[in-house]
């Protein structure tokens, strides 16, 4: 099955630039749902939206067909889509779950989504890697039009790296499965983000930009500061085609139009 093409050039002739829906807050999107929101993304000049499943407050608009609507207003506004799920690829146990990735495939489909992202979860000890899980979860994602992303999440348990290199090293180079690298969420896995950068680059088809402040349960996402070196050399070591997903608060709708031209320009 041919898959959607992800832009990797923005509106500006910089590279693809993706509003997360829970930058406008989640109490908005929950009340007014993402269609509305994604107007105002096009507005702030992002080239794409992301869907995030856990903040559709009625069940209904979850429906496949409910979500093909939602994929009509998000292209109508002049955006292609990311759709985003809560649910891990891998159960606590580091066995596949079949049925949340095709759940996920299916809304991606109904989205028109040209990503569409898991959790990677699995256990602290990593994935399972043998044959016949590679089998089935390379399978499922041959049937996907929407790249297949995996993100690193903010527990040990599919939040370090090293579960990762795993994982992409027991896949053939041709399986389909991407990465959705997070720049903020190794702080709250207590691991590198350099050193990930440096170990994962060839796995990234999409970047989830922040940056962290605070410690343990109070840390919290921020927009990165222009003179933040850490943030700036993981992008430097990540694809520069890449496109980058803005995942902190803004202040306002202005500042949504800011933040969309310095994450481009980063």
């Amino acid at each position: 099955m041919e898959r959607a093409s992800v832009n990797t050039s923005g509106k500006s002739g910089t590279r693809a630039v993706v509003i997360v829906a829970s930058a406008f807050g989640v109490d908005a999107i929950r009340r007014d749902g993402h269609a509305l929101w994604a107007e105002k993304a096009s507005l702030a000049g992002a080239d794409g939206f992301e869907v995030r499943r856990e903040l559709i407050a009625d069940e209904a608009d979850a429906s496949l067909d409910a979500l093909s609507l939602l994929g009509e207003r998000i292209r109508g506004a002049g955006l292609w889509a990311v759709h985003s799920t809560p649910a891990t690829l891998f159960r606590a146990d580091g066995s596949l779950d079949r049925e949340a990735l095709a759940l996920a495939i299916d809304e991606a489909h109904s989205l028109d989504a040209r990503i569409v992202k898991l959790q990677l979860g699995g256990s602290t000890a990593g994935v399972a890697t043998d044959a016949a899980t590679l089998d089935a979860l390379t399978a499922a994602i041959a049937r996907s039009r929407s790249r297949v992303v995996v993100e690193n999440g903010q527990l040990k348990a599919g939040g370090l790296p090293g579960a990762f290199q795993a994982l992409f090293s027991a896949l053939p180079e041709d399986s389909g499965l991407a990465m959705t690298f997070d720049t903020g969420n190794w702080g709250w896995a207590n691991a590198d983000p350099l050193d990930a950068a440096q170990k994962l680059a060839p796995h990234v088809a999409y970047i989830h930009c922040k940056a962290t402040q605070g410690e343990g349960a109070r840390r919290f996402a921020t927009a990165p500061a222009h003179d933040d070196a850490q943030f700036a050399a993981l992008l430097a070591h990540l694809p520069s085609d890449a496109p980058r997903g803005i995942e902190y608060s803004f202040a306002d709708e202005a500042d949504a139009a800011r933040q969309v031209a310095r994450i481009a320009a980063f």
